[in-house]
């Protein structure tokens, strides 16, 4: 183990952190659509995968990269949207696990589509600072790092602000809790299913704009970021939209640490370990609370 000096320490805690921004971002879109559905939504991973490989494919066109991600960011809200209509609303009454098996083939044409589309290699663009590294007590830190952060916060604090200031949002948040006494007070159900798949989609692609600057991004990704994602809800409370971010936050950090004092392969094998803990130890999650169940 190599010796962890203030600065070192440093670095690889903003390091951490970024990435599990990321995964926190991908985790709150499955919350987003579990809290709605019951059902899990293994297509979240390839919807991040999306919106880097068509910025990319839009920047190497020539177009201006901010015009470029905001077009892939409704691309991948109207996916999500199409996800919902042609697929999981024709399924009229569908128990959670017939609606996660549709996600699954779901996300097996998602990234067949942009395989065929977008290419197989990996593919990037660069971040609104470029290269720019910032110097902080001795640690070198890539300013993208901190965009990613900021986007995260961002997004969360904005969708809180809708959950608790709109009628529409109040209304999403009254589906998912109940979604029988909601239909019966008027509150459109189907409607809001629907939005919770567009705002999940929206969290992926916010995730893939910024992850794609710092490195490349390929059609092959996204299962695996749908798992990290998968692993922080877990680790945080499927169900739970902050639980969620705080378990990517948490599972990031401890990436960063175990690469860092053991070894960068070990690091992956990370979530997996989380993932088995918390399925034996607390399957409610950090943050998620305990069901009691009569029998």
């Amino acid at each position: 183990m190599p010796p962890m000096d203030a600065a070192a320490l440093l670095q690889v805690l903003f390091g951490g952190l970024g990435t599990g921004a990321i995964y926190g971002l991908v985790g709150l879109g499955f919350s987003l659509i579990y809290r709605a559905t019951g059902a899990v939504n293994f297509a979240q991973g390839e919807w991040v995968m999306l919106a880097g490989m068509a910025t990319a494919a839009g920047h190497m066109a020539g177009f201006a990269t901010g015009l470029a991600g905001a077009a892939s960011l409704l691309l991948v809200v109207a996916v999500g949207v199409a996800s919902y209509l042609l697929a999981v609303q024709r399924l009229r009454d569908a128990s959670p696990l017939l609606i996660t098996m549709v996600s699954i083939g779901i996300a097996i044409f998602t990234k067949g589509a942009i395989m065929v589309t977008l290419g197989k290699n990996p593919t990037g663009y660069p971040g609104p600072l470029g290269d720019a590294v910032l110097r902080i007590a001795g640690a070198a830190i890539p300013a993208q790092s901190l965009i990613v952060l900021a986007a995260c916060a961002g997004f969360i604090f904005a969708l809180q602000v809708f959950f608790a200031r709109s009628r529409t949002g109040l209304a999403l948040r009254a589906a998912a809790a109940d979604r029988d006494a909601a239909a019966l007070v008027g509150v459109p159900v189907q409607r809001m299913v629907m939005l919770s798949f567009g705002l999940a989609a929206a969290a992926g692609a916010v995730a893939g704009l910024v992850i794609t600057p710092l490195t490349l991004i390929d059609y092959n990704q996204g299962t695996m970021l749908g798992f990290k994602g998968f692993s922080a809800a877990m680790l945080g409370g499927m169900g739970h939209p902050l639980g969620a971010v705080a378990g990517g936050l948490l599972l990031g950090t401890l990436e960063g640490l175990a690469g860092y004092a053991i070894s960068s392969r070990f690091k992956e094998a990370v979530a997996f370990l989380l993932l088995l803990a918390v399925l034996f130890l607390r399957p409610s999650g950090l943050f998620g609370k305990r069901k009691a169940e009569r029998v």
